[in-house]
């Protein structure tokens, strides 16, 4: 139980470091990468996690799908160069809204977390397709949509493994790292 908070402290380490690596090439490895490179996309990706855990039930498993699905449209539309109003207010809320509702264990509705879950996807998909490599979006999509479910899982584990306190303390960083982030 320890050892959960060492281990995930030292997977942000090359994300505090890295913060969005390049673009190397339209590569699935590249795709798989990106994602981790970037404290925003960690932090949010956690913190759907957590979230996901906090409510149980079919959230384990439909916030985690809807994210990635709306990510994936909005690679799409990054990609194809529709224009998105307002992506990285809408990435940085997405930290702090889902790190606060962590933090206060709230229980919002599935009904209503889906939509704003859908949001903040399509926001971090059009930054990801908007940046991305030029050819080979699909290997690359494939890499990265691959890395957001994994962050997800690793959420839900931290959040089935930990106690309350310990997971509301989590959504609380998480919230107050996005809130640094956004006056950085």
């Amino acid at each position: 139980m320890r050892i959960l908070p060492l281990a995930l402290m030292i997977l942000m380490v090359p994300t505090l470091a890295l913060a969005h690596p390049g673009h190397a090439g339209p590569s699935f490895l590249t795709g798989l990468g990106h994602p981790l490179g970037g404290l925003d996309h960690v932090l949010a990706m956690l913190a759907v996690g957590l979230m996901a855990a906090q409510a149980g039930g079919r959230a384990l498993w439909v916030l985690p799908v809807t994210f990635v699905g709306a990510m994936l449209a909005g690679g799409v539309f990054g990609f194809a160069g529709v224009t998105l109003s307002a992506v990285e207010p809408l990435i940085l809320a997405s930290i702090i809204m889902l790190g606060a509702l962590v933090a206060l264990a709230t229980r919002p509705k599935l009904a209503t977390l889906v939509p704003m879950v859908a949001v903040f996807g399509l926001a971090h998909g059009w930054a990801h397709g908007a940046e991305g490599p030029a050819q080979g979006l699909a290997l690359y999509a494939a890499g990265f949509a691959l890395a957001t479910a994994g962050l997800h899982l690793a959420g839900i584990g931290l959040g089935r493994a930990l106690n309350h306190l310990a997971i509301r303390t989590l959504g609380g960083g998480a919230a107050l790292a996005g809130l640094a982030l956004a006056f950085a």
